[in-house]
């Protein structure tokens, strides 16, 4: 009788965080979290307000310091990295609320996306970007801040994609946006997932999120209270019911 074959061995997490605590003065607002994303994986990251998601992607990309655990990035340890190693690393954040620039033009806005990360290559990835966002390309000279809400994600996207991100990190992308235009937004995720982009998808958007992830991750009070795919959290009515609101 042969052996049985060796099992695949599982790539390792292109973003690994093990026990995370972190927080602002005395205030704890992370309490050991751990998560991983795996390279080209959706993972989506929902909670309601105050749970923590914001906190814990500014601890992973370097603008707040944890006080304990650890943040892996493509087999490198980068607890306690400041944000510029994290972007040359390739963890991109477009952060919520989009923080572009407003009296910068929308090109001058894209080609800031490539200042600490793919410089050399800012010509080509303008061109990617525009063929992505055709809108933009039409508005190059226009100041960010006259710019519709809608217009503004897709510029803050683009800037995240200025630096050839490994992660991209979507924290609340569809907050202010019309139905239409959240329809347009999650479509564009999808395109991104399916060209290799791992994205980890921070959102309030519980049904449209759970619809294109990989894998779901529940955070309340600093804490994860869920881990799995989306239909085995949709499977539970008590999970749904009281972290959810469905």
């Amino acid at each position: 009788m042969s052996a049985p074959a060796p099992a695949t061995p599982t790539a390792p997490p292109l973003l690994e965080v093990q026990g995370l605590r972190a927080g602002y003065g005395r205030i704890e607002v992370l309490r050991g979290v751990s998560l991983r994303v795996q390279a080209g994986e959706i993972v989506a990251l929902l909670g309601s307000n105050g749970a923590g998601k914001s906190t814990l992607n500014n601890t992973v990309c370097g603008l707040v310091a944890p006080t304990a655990g650890r943040v892996g990035f493509d087999g490198a340890d980068h607890t306690g990295a400041p944000a510029r190693r994290m972007v040359q690393a390739g963890l991109i954040q477009v952060p919520e609320g989009r923080r572009i620039f407003p009296n910068l033009t929308v090109q001058e806005n894209l080609e800031l996306g490539s200042f600490a990360r793919a410089r050399s290559r800012r010509s080509a990835n303008l061109a990617n970007v525009f063929g992505i966002f055709p809108r933009l390309a039409e508005r190059t000279r226009q100041l960010a801040g006259t710019m519709s809400g809608g217009e503004q994600q897709m510029l803050a996207i683009g800037r995240g994609l200025m630096a050839e991100p490994r992660l991209l990190i979507l924290d609340e992308p569809s907050l202010g946006l019309s139905p239409l235009l959240v329809e347009e937004l999650f479509a564009l995720i999808k395109r991104l997932h399916a060209q290799g982009l791992a994205i980890l998808l921070v959102e309030q958007n519980v049904g449209q999120s759970l619809e294109i992830a990989d894998r779901a991750y529940v955070l309340e009070n600093g804490a994860v209270r869920f881990e799995g795919r989306p239909e085995a959290l949709l499977a539970s009515p008590d999970l749904k019911r009281a972290y959810l609101g469905l």
